[in-house]
């Protein structure tokens, strides 16, 4: 079984912005990355087929797959980890979270699902999405 992890998706408003931003990090890389103050000391469970759940302003919108997990020493000595993870960005049912410092491991269990391409291309905008998910309507 899977672990996931959970980070805050800071300076992004809608999933859109963040497609925005990965596709102009990209340039042609089959993978992007993501440097964080600590290790998961649970790696092979989050590299067994995990992912990276972002939340954006206060919901879980979505998530990508985690291809590595690398330990980095910064400039300043310190030691941190470099989430590899690749460009596809997948919709989830939207799901509200409060805010937290660094990251979270997400039990598959706890993980929201992956919104059905029918839902994706159902008419409602992600701002409409986020609306009706934090009413308990989605």
């Amino acid at each position: 079984m899977a672990l996931n992890l959970l980070k805050l998706c800071v300076g992004v408003t809608e999933i859109e912005e963040l497609e925005s931003w990965v596709k102009d990090c990209r340039k042609g890389l089959d993978t992007l990355d993501h440097v964080t103050r600590m290790f998961p000391k649970r790696r092979d469970e989050v590299l067994s087929g995990g992912s990276l759940f972002w939340v954006i302003r206060g919901m879980i919108l979505c998530r990508q797959p985690i291809a590595d997990l690398e330990s980095v020493t910064g400039d300043d000595g310190i030691e941190r980890c470099r989430i590899v993870f690749k460009p596809k960005i997948i919709p989830v049912r939207p799901v509200p979270r409060r805010a937290f410092q660094g990251w979270r491991y997400l039990e598959e269990a706890d993980a929201p699902p992956d919104l059905p391409k029918a839902q994706k291309a159902d008419g409602l905008s992600p701002k409409m999405r986020r609306e009706l998910a934090e009413l308990g309507l989605l």
